[in-house]
């Protein structure tokens, strides 16, 4: 069994705490990896009722602008799928890479070794200005 860190960092200097996910297997496809963190975490959003906290894909200040702000309405529940999808379609067009260890991993299809303490980082990429 392997505990795989998930961390989140952005190319603007940002870093969350890891989070830590049991997972059984000692290889999975990059897709499953990230399709796991997804339902944890929806799992965890959804269990408490509240707002987003630490979900891989989060809506753009347009979004929140047009939906309201978010503090005034009751949280809705979220679909792990729909998130799941969002994910894979960030990912294709290079919103953010993924490193396992010190790897990148270019390819959803792609296998990574689990160890027993494996950290994955989910790099965020800031687009620059004027480029």
């Amino acid at each position: 069994m392997a505990t795989v860190t998930f961390v989140d960092e952005s190319t603007a200097g940002a870093r969350t705490p890891g989070w830590a996910l049991q997972i059984f297997e000692e290889r999975l496809t990059l897709r499953e990896l990230i399709r796991r963190r997804i339902h944890q975490e929806v799992a965890e959003h959804n269990a408490a009722n509240a707002g987003p906290r630490r979900l891989l894909v989060q809506p753009s200040p347009t979004e929140r602008a047009l939906n309201g702000d978010p503090a005034q309405r009751t949280a809705r529940r979220v679909d792990p799928e729909r998130q799941f999808a969002l994910a894979e379609e960030a990912f294709g067009r290079n919103g953010f890479v993924v490193l396992v260890g010190d790897r990148q991993v270019e390819e959803l299809d792609d296998e990574v070794d689990l160890r027993r303490d494996t950290e994955v980082t989910f790099l965020k990429l800031v687009a620059l200005v004027g480029g």
